[in-house]
Order: C-alpha cells, then structure tokens, then sequence
C-alpha cells in the first residue's frame, strides 16, 4: 500500500489523490488500508518516514568511513542531493509534506535534518568548526540543501561547490 499510495501522492499530490485510487493501485480492499492506516494522511505521513528512511540510508552509506567531521557533512550533502535526484521524492518532501503535515511535523519526521545535526554537532566537537551555534548552523545547511535540492539538476553541482567551500571556509576558522 505504502509504495502504490508513494506513486501516485508523487505523481498527482495528496489533494488529488483519492483512497479509491490507491486501494485500486495496491489491490486491496478499503477495508484494509484501513485496518493499517487510521485516515489518509497517516498513510501519507507512512509514505514520508519511507522517504526519509531512504534517504538517511543513502546518506549513512556516503559518510560510514569519513576522512573527517567537514568530509562527512560534504559527503553527507552530496549523497542527499544524489538521493533527492528522484523527482517524486523532492516533490514529497520539499513540497507536499509541509503542506499537508505542517511544517512542524515535518521537521520531527525529517531524519535526514537529524543526521545534518548529528555531523554539525561532530563538526563542533571535534573543532573542525568555530564554536557557533549548533542548531542555527543546522538550520543554516539544512536550508541550502534543501534548496540545493529543488534546483535544476545541471546546477546542482555549482551548490554543492558552494556549500562545500562555506564549509571549507569555516573549518579555515576553527583554527
């Protein structure tokens, strides 16, 4: 249910998908979507974390053996960006999510955002970067790959050299 619902929220939005559609799509019953899932939106909040999961997994392989904290969020970034190379899943997450879940929900759900904190607060600790604040240079990255993301793909690459040289640039900083 998860992958068929996937499909078509990516293909139409939430708005223009109807529990019909996807019951036909996953070939159950209305019954049994929802036996599994309380409404539609709980079963578009399941088709998120899948997302979200995926892309941590991506971005977990990129980083299992970095060279440093600065080398593992730039591996990190890339890895995110290849991964957010899906058309469906940007449109999933930097667009349907918030609207639907409420950009709250959304940034409890986003596991990828976690992981961004998780190589920052490395970043920190290890003095590869200036002491700053932790969470405003997360929201800092966060919004830069996001918007990274949402680029052209022919594009894509021009941020990630820009990112990587901020990151570069402050690590210079620490010193």
């Amino acid at each position: 249910m998860v992958s068929a619902a996937r499909a078509l929220f990516a293909a139409q939005g939430y708005s223009a998908t109807g529990t019909p559609e996807i019951v036909t799509a996953a070939g159950v019953t209305r019954g049994a979507l929802y036996h599994h899932f309380a409404d539609k939106i709980d079963l578009f909040r399941a088709v998120i974390e899948a997302e979200q999961r995926a892309l941590v997994t991506a971005i977990e392989a990129a980083t299992a053996t970095p060279a440093d904290p600065i080398a593992a969020l730039i591996d990190g970034g890339a890895a995110y960006l290849a991964a957010m190379g899906d058309a469906g899943r940007r449109r999933l997450l930097l667009v349907e999510a918030p609207s639907v879940l409420g950009q709250a929900e959304t940034v409890t759900l986003d596991l990828a955002r976690a992981s961004l904190a998780e190589g920052v607060e490395a970043a920190l600790t290890s003095g590869a970067l200036p002491p700053v604040p932790a969470a405003v240079l997360t929201d800092l990255l966060d919004a830069l790959f996001d918007r990274a993301a949402a680029a052209e793909a022919d594009v894509q690459g021009n941020y990630l050299a820009v990112i990587t040289a901020l990151l570069r640039g402050l690590s210079r900083g620490a010193t």
